[in-house]
């Protein structure tokens, strides 16, 4: 029977390369970069006057109904806003810093700081409130020296003021706090008079003033503070439109959880309404119990024309697709591309995806992703329909130069372009290492071609080369790749896993379980029963154990082969570095924090709780 794809105009797709003596490969779009506007805000003022009526941003307000802002309003609270901010001598040395989550507040505020030439820096939410300490936060504020830090909501962000907004700092609340008695109103900034200073001061920006902070953390857990120019996301939102110019075709609508503290949720698709002309409603869901249930109940009233998101969003919105058929006839009405990033799609995943939207609108519809950064604002690789498969990260963007430098028995992905960052804030030893004497980014990432023999197709992700490691035989494991496949393999019981190893005989496996998906197993338990019980009753142990003995019979060889997995009782910590706020794990803060469970693994005595692939009983004698 013959599948169709939906029909979507797309960009054209192909690769120039050139290779060095040295085995470098160089490669870069056949496509020139066209023009791009010189600031992000002349697109607003672009869409305020061709059609300020339409719906730029929606968001829930506390009745559940939808609230709206149009373009043309937007424009004009922009304006106001950046006029407010002008009198408050605010500049890059004393930036504006937001630490609550999306809302058209945070939208607003931030344009308007865009708009007149002052950065700010969107803060990750948990850094407020789901730390103990405020030690990132802490770290962030004292490096940015902020001259204004908002909160939509007073009172949820009070502590995480109190403890660490500069003394001199103005704070500025969309909902008043009691325990912050000194604060400015949001408010009273949007009703400012906007001057004619507004509109010199715009003037006075360019392509190289900075836009905003955007904030990383690296293996060592000290956040990095990414400067974001105009000229990057003006020139990523013209790769991307060169790559999918449908989105120019009509205005793209676009229904998103994805946070502004990240480059992908905050710059990618913030952008792609800005930049189109779209419609944004803000998803005030999560892929997580108790929150995937919003971004259903939005789904189901607002059909987006293309769809973003994290594998783990995928995931938690799959069950629904699958259960749900007014959702799912909503969801793939008028869908044009599904995109995801920040992490691997698990292929199980993708191919029932692509299987409900087939049997719901009789048309397959294309799952793109690709391969960017917070350095990089964030796109420089796209798949195609055509290409895409879990793994394969596409071919360079129109205006992207790669360049793939030999690093041990690997390639290492970099690239050179406008959407580069120039660098770290007030980091001059970290900028320097993070560019090689070309000046291309180091990504990090090690690339091969997809498929030798067609390099069109592009290239496919091929592990971190910092991730990588040798087992005592002096074969190399490929962490990324390996930690893919067992994620696939122990689907869905597994929802992350760091691999260890390092100078070691054997591969083992720290994992850190589905305890929902695990307690499935379990038929004699309740609902009191402890995180401990579950991943200890024999139930458990025996699934896993026969997954492990399955993995291992589909390994290669010894640097695919796990031989011993361990349940973790504690979730990674992301006060200790664990995990990152955007949920990826850190794999060396593991390991050095959990050093006692890796010896645990490799012991010659091993405790009855690790789990080997080799049996199916336990040495303390359940089975």
């Amino acid at each position: 029977m013959s599948r169709p794809m939906r029909p979507v105009r797309l960009g054209e797709s192909g690769i120039l390369i050139e290779e060095g003596a040295d085995g470098t490969i160089y490669a870069r779009s056949p496509v020139r970069l066209g023009p791009y506007p010189e600031r992000l805000t002349d697109r607003l003022a672009h869409w305020a006057g061709l059609a300020p009526e339409r719906l730029f941003l929606a968001q829930r307000g506390t009745d559940g109904e939808w609230h709206s802002l149009s373009f043309g309003e937007a424009f004009a609270s922009v304006r106001r806003i950046g006029a407010a901010l002008l009198a408050r001598g605010l500049s890059a040395e004393r930036p504006v810093a937001i630490l609550s989550d999306n809302s058209i507040e945070h939208a607003l505020l931030g344009l308007a700081a865009m708009h007149v030439g002052i950065p700010y820096a969107p803060i990750s939410v948990a850094y407020s409130l789901m730390s103990s300490d405020f030690g990132k936060l802490r770290s962030i504020l004292d490096m940015l020296t902020p001259g204004l830090v908002f909160a939509a909501q007073g009172e949820m962000f009070a502590r995480a003021i109190t403890a660490c907004a500069p003394a001199e700092a103005e704070i500025v609340l969309g909902e008043p706090a009691r325990t912050v008695p000194k604060a400015t109103a949001f408010a009273d900034l949007a009703s400012a008079e906007a001057t004619a200073d507004v509109g010199a001061a715009h003037l006075r920006t360019s392509p190289d003033t900075i836009a905003k902070f955007l904030f990383t953390s690296g293996s060592t857990g000290v956040p990095k503070g990414v400067i974001n120019t105009q000229r990057m996301l003006c020139s990523n939102q013209a790769m991307i439109a060169a790559h999918l110019p449908f989105l120019t075709d009509a205005p793209p609508m676009l229904v998103d959880w994805l946070p502004w503290n990240h480059t992908f949720g905050g710059n990618h698709n913030v952008g792609i309404a800005i930049h189109n002309g779209g419609s944004l409603y803000i998803d005030d869901g999560k892929p997580m119990p108790g929150r995937i249930e919003r971004t259903v109940r939005n789904l189901r009233e607002i059909a987006p024309t293309i769809y973003f998101n994290v594998p783990r969003g995928f995931e938690a919105l799959l069950p629904h697709l699958r259960n749900d058929r007014a959702l799912r006839e909503n969801f793939f009405s008028r869908l044009q591309v599904m995109f995801y990033a920040g992490a691997s799609l698990s292929q199980t995943v993708w191919d029932e995806i692509a299987e409900l939207g087939f049997a719901t609108c009789g048309e397959r519809i294309g799952m793109l992703t690709g391969l960017g950064a917070t350095e990089t604002a964030p796109s420089a690789i796209f798949t195609t329909p055509e290409t895409s498969r879990a793994g394969a990260v596409g071919v360079p963007l129109p205006g992207v130069e790669v360049k793939l430098a030999p690093v041990g028995d690997k390639l290492e992905g970099r690239v050179r372009g406008p959407n580069i960052t120039p660098g770290y804030w007030r980091d001059e030893d970290v900028t320097r290492q993070a560019f090689d004497e070309e000046g291309y980014y180091r990504f990090g990432d090690a690339l091969r071609f997809l498929d030798e023999q067609d390099k069109s197709k592009g290239f496919c992700f091929d592990g971190r080369i910092a991730e990588n490691f040798k087992l005592a035989t002096g074969t190399w494991v490929t962490v990324g790749t390996l930690r893919q496949a067992f994620l696939t393999a122990f689907a869905p019981y597994v929802k992350d896993v760091v691999i260890t190893g390092h100078d070691r005989d054997e591969v083992c496996a720290l994992v850190f379980p589905d305890v929902e998906a695990c307690k499935s197993l379990c038929a004699d338990l309740t609902a009191a029963s402890s995180v401990g019980e579950i991943l200890r009753h024999r139930a458990t142990r025996k699934t896993l154990a026969h997954l492990l003995a399955m993995f291992a019979q589909e390994a290669k060889g010894s640097s695919t082969r796990v031989a011993r997995l361990m349940l973790l009782e504690e979730p990674p910590s992301i006060d200790l570095n664990e995990i990152t706020d955007k949920g990826s794990i850190n794999q060396r803060a593991v390991l050095t924090r959990r050093a006692n469970e890796v010896e645990a693994l490799y012991a010659s005595s091993r405790p009855h709780y690790v789990i080997e692939a080799e049996v199916h009983s336990f040495a303390d004698g359940s089975e």
